[in-house]
């Protein structure tokens, strides 16, 4: 009898938090986008339950690796993964349209993704006004780079959960990161003057995070981010490992996913 390897098990997994109507979101699977090569993506989306006609806010979720190599790591794609789905659901039982997508180059695929979503927004239900963004762990700097992206102003807030960012100062705890863990520095350059300052971000700190120079990272980044007065809220989970919304079953765990489902509504239902 074959065990469950690591992978498998992350594959399987779903966030420790949950939602009346999560079961009863409207999935839309595998609807055709260009990618930035011009070849066709796939993306799906995540609509409320019962939501009535009308074009709702958006949350854009993250993808920092090529999606071949995920594909063999997890025998699975990025939309398919349990966190992945887990996520669009609660944000969809939150109110909101959640899309996640495929890629070939993860930073330029993301800014199509994003061309698309605001192009076809009244097609898939969308408020091409009111987008945010969401990403977690190795995820986190191409999402960030789409904060970044020329024309990008639109977009409302970001929340990132136990992300790598970018290096600062010289550090190259980023950059070594996305080499052992193979996903894109998509922000590898670029400084903390580069940021909007107007845009809300969350930042979710895993205060037992395992991952070596995440958190140094991370907080030269907050440390940086305040010298600039950027708006931006810090939550530190004392106890959390990385991925804690997946692994921490607590209490405190449950409070901080409600807490990052609140921030994104605030920003794009008010």
């Amino acid at each position: 009898m074959s065990q469950e390897t690591p992978q498998q098990s992350i594959a399987e997994k779903s966030a420790l938090f949950h939602l009346p109507g999560m079961d009863a979101v409207r999935v839309r699977r595998d609807l055709a986008f260009p990618g930035a090569d011009g070849g066709t993506l796939r993306l799906d989306l995540y609509a409320p339950p019962g939501a009535p006609g009308g074009e709702l806010p958006a949350v854009v979720i993250g993808e920092g690796y090529p999606e071949a190599g995920f594909e063999r790591l997890f025998g699975r794609g990025f939309r398919q993964m349990g966190p992945i789905a887990s996520w669009a659901r609660l944000i969809a039982a939150s109110g909101m349209v959640a899309v996640a997508g495929s890629n070939r180059e993860p930073a330029a695929d993301a800014r199509a993704l994003l061309r698309f979503v605001r192009d076809e927004a009244p097609a898939l239900g969308v408020d091409r006004s009111r987008i945010g963004l969401w990403a977690a762990s190795g995820h986190g700097p191409t999402a960030l780079s789409m904060l970044l992206g020329e024309g990008h102003d639109f977009l409302r807030c970001a929340a990132f959960c136990y992300p790598f960012l970018l290096d600062l100062d010289g550090a190259t705890d980023v950059a070594e990161a996305a080499t052992t863990f193979r996903f894109v520095d998509a922000c590898a350059g670029r400084s903390i003057g580069d940021f909007p300052a107007a845009t809300p971000i969350l930042l979710v700190r895993a205060g037992r995070e395992e991952t070596p120079h995440l958190n140094e990272s991370l907080d030269a980044f907050v440390a940086r981010a305040l010298e600039r007065n950027l708006p931006l809220t810090l939550v530190n989970h004392a106890e959390g490992p990385h991925a804690f919304d997946l692994f921490h079953d607590s209490a405190e765990t449950r409070a901080i996913v409600g807490q990052v489902l609140e921030f994104l509504r605030s920003r794009l239902l008010a």
